[in-house]
């Protein structure tokens, strides 16, 4: 990568900063040693550094857990020397991607709409009030033992 020293990178990926529980983190930082060691098996000079990605998020660089942690702007900048990348091809797909959540948004709105509507027309009363026998029966109602019993 450019100017900076030979350095051989294993990046694990993950889009957001709250990506995992801690046994799933743990797991991670293994996954990154032992990839640490495979390279450095492979090429016995390397100068290999774990990373942990994370597309979006201001989070400040920091070493974790024997890996470096880089977010949003410093993690595409790693992978590509490019400061604007962020700006520049990551930003406006994150529009396009609000875009397409708005629409998402409405129809959902739509759906959970006509679920309701549903719901309501078939177990509640005239007051709204739910009528939970038809619920449960719905639910749960499956008797036919007495098909299978002496």
């Amino acid at each position: 990568m450019g100017r900076r020293p030979k350095v051989h990178y294993v990046v694990s990926i993950k889009s957001g900063p709250n990506w995992g529980n801690s046994s799933q983190q743990t797991k991670l930082e293994q996954d990154l040693k032992k990839a640490v060691a495979r390279v450095k098996q492979l090429k016995r000079s390397a100068n290999v550094q774990p990373v942990l990605g994370i597309c979006y998020g201001k989070t400040k660089t920091s070493y974790i857990r024997g890996y470096l942690k880089v977010v949003g702007q410093n993690f595409w900048y790693l992978i590509s020397e490019n400061k604007d990348l962020y700006t520049d091809i990551i930003e406006p797909i994150g529009y396009r991607a609000k875009e397409h959540n708005e629409n998402f948004i409405g129809e959902r709105s739509r759906v959970i709409n006509l679920f309701t509507k549903q719901f309501i027309d078939r177990f509640c009363d005239s007051t709204g009030a739910v009528e939970w026998a038809k619920l449960v029966e719905f639910n749960s109602g499956n008797y036919d033992l007495d098909e299978f019993l002496p």
